[in-house]
C-alpha cells in the first residue's frame, strides 16, 4: 500500500473504529441496565440496535460535514440551514434505524412489541430526540475539526510564504555582493594594467578563481565555515597581489569548520578591514579571522591592526549593511553584529548566530 493510499484510508479506518467502539459500549451499557432493572435484554438485540444506530450515523457523517460547510458563512445562514436539516436528518435516520431493526430483529413479545407500530409508539419520540442531539454534537465536532485543519493549513501557507519571502530577500542581498566586490576589484586591476601588467594578469587569474567558487555555490544560502574560508582565501589572494608584502592574514577556527554560516558572510568584513583599516596605513597590516563555539552559538571575529575607527564612528556601507541585513533575515534576533575598537589598535567585527553543524 502506497503512502498516499494509506493517508486516504486512515481517516476512514479511524472513523470505523470510533463508531464500532461507541456501538459496543452503548450495547453493553443497555444490557447491564436492563439486567439491573430486572428486564434482561438479549445480547443480539442490543448489539443489533446499537450497531444499526451508530453505523447509520457513520454513513451520514459526510452529509453532516457537507451541511456544516454550507452553513459556515454566517449565523443567520447557519440557523436557517441547520434547524430544518437537523429535524429532517434525525427523522430520516430514526425511521431507517427502526425499520432495519424491526426487519432484522423481529418482534419482542416480552416488551409488548408485537408490531412495527408498537415499536414506533414505544421508541420513535425518544429515538428522534437522541438523533437530534447526535446531529448537533456531530456538527460541533466536525466544524471544530474543520476549523482546526483550516487554521493548520493557513499557518502552513503563511510559513511557506514567509520562508519564500525570506529566501528571496536573502538571495537579493547575496547577489548585491558580487557586483559590489567585482567593481572594486576591476578598479584595482585597471590601476595595475599600465603600472604593472604582470601583477594585473595575476589578479585577473585569482579573480577568476574567486568567481568560480561563488558560481559553484550560487544557490546556497549557507555553506560550511571551511568552505566559506575558501572564498576568503581566494579573495585575500587577490588583495595580496594588490598590497603585496604589506598584507598578512591569519585564520584560527579551532574545531568549528563544519559549522554552517551564511555564504559570503566573511568577505565583506575582510574587505572592510582592508579598505578602512589597512589601506591608508604606511606599514604592513595584519588581518585575523577567529571562530569559536560559545554554548549554542557560533562566534566569528574579523580583526585588523589598522588605523581603527574614526572618532565619529564608521558609517556602514553596502558590505556591512548587507551583512547585518542578511543576518537579521536569516536568524532574526538570534544574530548579533558588533563593531568595536581594539585596545591595541585596529578594529574588530564580531558576529554571533546559532551554531548548526553541516551533515554533508
Amino acid at each position: 500500500m502506497t503512502q498516499a493510499l494509506a493517508q486516504k484510508w486512515k481517516p476512514l479506518a479511524l472513523a470505523f473504529v470510533f463508531w464500532t467502539m461507541l456501538a459496543l459500549s452503548y450495547a453493553t451499557s443497555n444490557v447491564w441496565q436492563s439486567m439491573s432493572e430486572g428486564h434482561p435484554t438479549a445480547w443480539h438485540r442490543a448489539l443489533l440496535w446499537s450497531f444499526t444506530d451508530f453505523y447509520l450515523w457513520m454513513v451520514l457523517t459526510p452529509w453532516v460535514a457537507w451541511l456544516g460547510r454550507l452553513g459556515a458563512s454566517g449565523w443567520r445562514r447557519f440557523w436557517l440551514l441547520h434547524l430544518p436539516c437537523s429535524v429532517a436528518t434525525a427523522g430520516m435516520q430514526s425511521a431507517l434505524m427502526l425499520g432495519i431493526f424491526w426487519v432484522a430483529g423481529g418482534p419482542s413479545p416480552s416488551r409488548g412489541l408485537n408490531t412495527f407500530t408498537d415499536l414506533l409508539h414505544y421508541e420513535a419520540i425518544y429515538k428522534c430526540y437522541l438523533a437530534m442531539l447526535t446531529y448537533w454534537l456531530m456538527l460541533v465536532v466536525l466544524r471544530g475539526l474543520a476549523s482546526r485543519h483550516s487554521l493548520r493549513d493557513e499557518r502552513l501557507r503563511n510559513a511557506q510564504l514567509e520562508n519564500q519571502l525570506a529566501q528571496s530577500q536573502l538571495q537579493a542581498l547575496r547577489m548585491q555582493l558580487q557586483p559590489h566586490f567585482l567593481f572594486n576589484t576591476l578598479n584595482a586591476i585597471s590601476a595595475l594594467v599600465l603600472a604593472d601588467p604582470q601583477q594585473s594578469k595575476l589578479m585577473i587569474a585569482r579573480l577568476s578563481d574567486f568567481l568560480r567558487l561563488t558560481l559553484e555555490e550560487r544557490h546556497a544560502q549557507q555553506v560550511s565555515l571551511s568552505r566559506e574560508l575558501q572564498f576568503v582565501d581566494a579573495y585575500l589572494g587577490i588583495q595580496q597581489v594588490r598590497f603585496q608584502d604589506r598584507l598578512t592574514a591569519e585564520v584560527d577556527i579551532g574545531d568549528t569548520g563544519a559549522a554552517m554560516v551564511p555564504s559570503l558572510i566573511l568577505q565583506p568584513l575582510v574587505e572592510n578591514a582592508l579598505r578602512h583599516g589597512l589601506l591608508d596605513k604606511t606599514g604592513g597590516g595584519h588581518v585575523r579571522i577567529v571562530a569559536r563555539r560559545v554554548d549554542s552559538d557560533l562566534h566569528l571575529r574579523v580583526e585588523d591592526d589598522g588605523l581603527g575607527l574614526p572618532e565619529t564612528g564608521l558609517k556602514e556601507g553596502l558590505g556591512l549593511g548587507n551583512t547585518r541585513a542578511r543576518l537579521k533575515a536569516m536568524f532574526g534576533d538570534a544574530a548579533v553584529m558588533r563593531m568595536s575598537r581594539r585596545p591595541e589598535g585596529g578594529t574588530s567585527i564580531d558576529l554571533n548566530f546559532p551554531f548548526v553543524v553541516s551533515h554533508s
